[in-house]
């Protein structure tokens, strides 16, 4: 199947960076949400994150009209039936993507593939909700999208060949380097992301090293761009904890077990970038 319009329902951080990833590789966007007031700012964020490519020479004008161009806002659903591919791309809720794609499912042709862009809810689960378990699929984004290269593939239990094809040939035309991966709680990179920032927590609550050393530690030995503790604060404490949590539950396994100093800062409300402090006072 060839996807050259998709449609995106949420028009957010990760709703509005996979617009901008698509309308740039030359796929036709309709972008959904719930007001004008939310689609206005998600096309916004688009216009002026290709401005700031523009400047750096990355993208011509007119290739930035053009993909501008690409991106149709709507608040309507029923504008979703010229996408081959619809992407959910809502807050990370169970209860609000079941709603949408149960809502979406009864309004599309049978033929269009729905990807839902989760982090954590299962595959199966959700496309369990709709009449089309064959033609769903996770697609998981990582943020900033327009910037990162991974597309995690997810297969629910009854995902088809031919849908796992044709969403991984899409993520190829966006530039993106597809991994598939089988339907488990976090998937692959937040299953080993995720206890990596729980354990450096455990070494900051011992008093093993500053959170500095810490993140420097990571950086220089390990290459990594970024430290564990300042991945966490950008990512949300409140975030790293509740898929802790998933993971013991699902699991069942103490090494799951959050850090107590992880529970004591989201509890005291220090939640990282977005609240000005978390391990880190920004």
């Amino acid at each position: 199947m060839e996807i050259n319009t998709v449609g995106i329902i949420g028009a957010g951080t990760m709703g509005n960076g996979i617009a901008q990833a698509c309308a740039v590789s030359g796929i036709r966007v309709i972008m959904v949400d719930v007001s004008e007031a939310a689609v206005a700012k998600g096309v916004a964020t688009v216009a002026g994150s290709l401005d700031r490519l523009l400047k750096k020479e990355k993208i011509t004008a007119a290739e930035r009209d053009a993909a501008l161009a690409r991106i149709m806002g709507s608040t309507s659903y029923d504008e979703l039936n010229s996408a081959q591919l619809v992407i959910e791309a809502a807050t990370e809720n169970y209860d609000l993507k079941l709603r949408i794609l149960k809502q979406v499912d009864a309004l599309l042709a049978p033929e269009v593939i729905v990807a839902t862009n989760t982090s954590s809810i299962s595959i199966t689960k959700l496309a369990a909700a709709t009449s089309r378990a064959d033609r769903f699929i996770g697609m998981h984004f990582f943020n900033p999208v327009p910037m990162m290269a991974l597309v995690e593939i997810i297969r629910g239990l009854r995902t088809s060949d031919a849908t796992h094809d044709a969403v991984h040939a899409m993520a190829i035309s966006l530039g993106k380097t597809p991994i598939t991966v089988k339907n488990a709680p976090g998937f692959v990179v937040n299953r080993i992301l995720v206890p990596m920032i729980n354990e450096a927590f455990f070494v900051l609550a011992e008093g093993l090293a500053t959170p500095e050393d810490i993140d420097a530690g990571m950086k220089l030995g390990c290459n990594q761009p970024i430290g564990p503790l300042a991945l966490a604060d950008m990512v949300g404490l409140d975030v790293c904890l509740a898929v802790m949590e998933v993971y013991l539950s699902e699991f069942g396994d103490s090494k799951y077990r959050a850090c107590p100093l992880l529970k004591e800062m989201v509890a005291a409300g220090r939640l990282g970038r977005k609240t000005g402090q978390g391990v880190y006072r920004y």
